[in-house]
């Protein structure tokens, strides 16, 4: 697992200094910029050559049929595609009539960098085209964080032994060709041609503005640039349009040493239901504003955001230069991923790629959600609101299967049900859980009682309907959930799923505290006290499997009396390779499930069982998900398997800058990326906070010299330092915190530094047959 050396490791950015074509698809994706609101992949400039080019707005897709071989009742009937937008990036060069294109002349150099603290991504280059004149190129692009609706690029070029007549193009282009799609993997996309019908297409001066309606789904979508020449000579320019195609045109002659360039705003807006005028007038007040706001103010207002948001999220790390960049990269991209998202989905690749059809699945919650409730909660706040403005399909889903409460999707963009897998569109019922686990998990964090007591309290009780309905009391009064799919989707409708039936107990028990807590929002809802105790006795009665003869816990009834998977005769992923009737009577685990379990629901398990538990799953998982290193690193380091939690650490933090998966290329891997941070501050700084308080048992292995991270609680800031023999806790802001550090309760009215207890011996695990993470030892680490 080596980060291709095109990548520099430096702490602060990501910098590519060659252009290897090879890494063209993986790099658009890991240079993307977003806010959450509008995304635009990494891109060369001139547009091409591209792997996949890439525009997008948080909410704006397409709707496709969904075929079947036999038609089934609560299939859906429909799925929903995120769809590439106009595209505002392009800006075009000419070089005495020789366009810029890498693949021709000489690329005397390449470098491009993203930094992770200015927001930017700046490409320099110097070329010399076939006919022998040479130009050097620096643009500069930003996604603004602060004007929402805004993307911005600065380009200049400038002339460099000879004079060169140079014409710039910069555009708006609509429903540009897009490569096909892969046949063979369900992990991309659908390919959609000409999803866009033109409406709207007018400039003037330096403007241009498209307005498409999506047909499919009736989306109206508007693009809308202008342009601001540097310097106080500007040379004569044209703006052209067409309906799917905005073009300003500038040129000159220029001379060695001179330069030309300008600033292009770019706004972006969407809506299903405002008129084609209302979304003109929204895109050229976003550009107005943006060109009151200047290029130089744009970038300021970007390092200012950049500079809050670190002070509260940055973690360091000593002994792992890879790892340091890669868990910064990993933050940087989770905050692109749900800033501005208001109210919208967070997807499983944001907003860097098509893959997964631009769908929001269980993982947001899980993994994402964790994340930005300690490093940037306003968000938090956002997405698990935008679940409260899909109840209603939510609803409407349940009851459909037959249920009450709410199911909410297993993949969707607008709250509908989008997964023809039944297995897992109709049985995955956890993610009900996973949603009223952010709920708790952030009300906790923040104190926001105006949430709790109005989002909170009827998510809360609209998933534990769902259970209470779901499950049922067997002839011992054990509470049941049977037939459903937990996280492993490698074992699918199976009955007391350990993890689910964990989640739903948590559940019902916080809908129980809720109502009682908000008992005139729990009368609006229509919960009585006899609903309120059925919950309370189901959670309380809640089945959970145990194997005595093995001493471990199986995931789900009757799991480890199966037979063993054939591990030396597989090939990975087994999804791709192997039925998954053969998969589904097997003991093999795609992604952490008992030990996603035993992460998140910690008070459940004994220290022995989980020690036994995680070796016994260790053996049996491939990790065929991205979602899988984490949650093992979290859980290897609470056992006391230090060395295997660096490992893993490794694997989740560099999945994409290694491309580990071999489909960065469709997006990042957004989950994981936020499982760098869940592995380092749940796992080896062994954060939990299942009640009020925030518990820490930190543990560092043994090529790791220190760890530095902060969560947000309430209004102020927790500093946590861990070395290998102590921790220091700091608090910075107006709260008085009390935390538990490896079972000590103390009282932070002033720093404290407490000694580290030694970690348990235990033998390491062992895993599958060529499915061990790659070892992080102390030479190869080194800075």
């Amino acid at each position: 697992m080596i980060p291709n050396p095109d990548f520099l490791v430096e702490p602060w950015r990501l910098r590519e200094c060659t252009l290897n074509m090879d890494l063209l698809a993986q790099s658009e994706s890991l240079f993307a910029l977003s806010n959450g609101h509008i995304g635009w992949r990494g891109n060369l400039d001139e547009g091409e050559p591209h792997s996949l080019p890439g525009s997008y707005l948080n909410g704006v897709h397409a709707v496709r049929p969904l075929p079947y071989a036999e038609r089934g009742y609560g299939n859906p009937e429909s799925s929903q595609t995120v769809i590439n937008v106009t595209n505002g990036k392009a800006i075009r060069l000419l070089v005495d009539d020789e366009p810029l294109d890498v693949r021709y002349g000489t690329l005397v150099s390449h470098e491009r960098t993203l930094d992770f603290r200015t927001g930017t991504l700046t490409r320099e280059l110097h070329w010399v085209s076939p006919a022998g004149k040479a130009v050097k190129v620096r643009s500069t692009r930003l996604v603004s964080f602060t004007q929402r609706a805004v993307a911005a690029i600065g380009y200049e070029v400038e002339a460099v032994d000879q004079p060169v007549r140079i014409v710039i193009q910069s555009e708006l282009i609509a429903n540009e060709e897009m490569p096909a799609a892969k046949d063979d993997d369900p992990r991309a996309s659908a390919v959609l041609e000409r999803p866009m019908s033109a409406v709207v297409h007018a400039a003037s001066n330096a403007k241009a503005v498209l307005v498409h309606r999506v047909e499919s789904s009736g989306l109206g979508v508007a693009a809308a640039m202008d342009h601001i020449i540097f310097g106080d000579d500007a040379p004569p320019c044209l703006t052209e349009v067409e309906p799917d195609l905005g073009r300003f045109t500038v040129g000159t002659l220029l001379t060695p040493g001179k330069r030309l360039g300008f600033a292009k705003y770019v706004a972006y807006g969407w809506s299903s239901t405002r008129s084609v005028p209302a979304l003109r007038d929204q895109v050229e007040a976003a550009l107005s504003a943006a060109k009151q706001t200047g290029w130089d103010g744009l970038v300021a207002e970007q390092q200012d955001f950049l500079d809050a948001f670190w002070r509260d999220a940055d973690v360091e790390l000593d002994g792992d230069a890879e790892v340091q960049q890669a868990v910064r990269f990993a933050l940087f991209h989770v905050l692109q991923a749900g800033a501005r998202g208001e109210r919208r989905a967070i997807a499983a690749k944001g907003l860097t790629g098509p893959g997964y059809d631009g769908h929001a699945f269980w993982d947001t919650e899980m993994l994402v959600l964790p994340v930005l409730t300690y490093t940037y909660p306003e968000s938090v706040a956002h997405a698990l609101r935008w679940r409260q403005d899909t109840l209603p399909l939510a609803q409407e889903r349940a009851e459909q299967l037959g249920f009450e409460g709410s199911a909410f999707p297993w993949r969707t963009i607008t709250g509908a049900e989008c997964s023809g897998y039944w297995p897992a569109g109709t049985a995955a019922f956890h993610l009900n859980a996973a949603i009223a686990a952010a709920v708790t998990r952030y009300v906790r964090a923040t104190g926001d009682a105006e949430f709790a007591a109005t989002a909170g309290i009827e998510l809360l009780v609209q998933t534990a309907r769902l259970w209470r309905s779901l499950g049922h009391h067997n002839s011992e009064g054990r509470f049941c959930v049977d037939g459903v799919t937990g996280p492993d989707e490698y074992s699918a409708i199976a009955d007391n799923n350990v993890y689910t039936n964990l989640m739903a107990k948590r559940n019902l028990l916080a809908a129980y505290e809720y109502v009682h807590r908000f008992p005139d929002r729990a009368r609006e809802l229509g919960v009585g006290e006899e609903e309120a105790a059925a919950w309370h006795d189901a959670a309380k009665a809640v089945m959970i499997p145990y194997d005595s003869a093995l001493g471990v816990h199986p995931q789900s009834d009757g799991f480890t009396r199966h037979q063993v998977w054939d591990f030396e005769h597989s090939k990975y992923p087994l999804l791709l390779h192997h039925p998954y009737f053969d998969i589904y009577r097997k003991q093999v685990v795609k992604q952490a499930d008992l030990v996603l379990a035993i992460m998140q629901c910690p008070e459940e398990f004994t220290p022995e069982q989980k020690a036994r538990d995680f070796d016994y799953y260790e053996r049996i998982t491939v990790r065929d998900s991205s979602l899988s290193a984490c949650v093992q690193a979290v859980v290897a380091a609470e056992v006391g398997q230090l060395q295997l939690a660096h490992d893993y650490l490794a694997e989740a933090a560099l999945m994409d800058i290694a491309d580990l998966e071999h489909n960065t290329s469709d997006g990042l891997h957004i989950a994981s990326l936020a499982g760098a941070w869940v592995a380092l501050v749940m796992g080896l700084g062994g954060l939990r906070q299942d009640g009020g308080d925030l518990s820490f048992t930190p543990r560092l292995p043994p090529g790791l010299s220190r760890l530095r991270f902060s969560v947000r609680q309430r209004n102020s800031r927790l500093r946590v330092t861990v070395t290998p023999g102590s921790a220091r806790y700091e608090v910075d802001g107006p709260d008085d915190l009390t935390i538990v550090h490896h079972g000590r309760t103390v009282h932070l009215g002033s720093p404290q530094e407490l000694p580290i207890p030694p970690a348990p011996r235990v033998r390491p695990s062992e895993q599958p047959p060529g499915r061990a993470p790659r070892r992080r030892d102390q030479a190869s680490a080194e800075d």
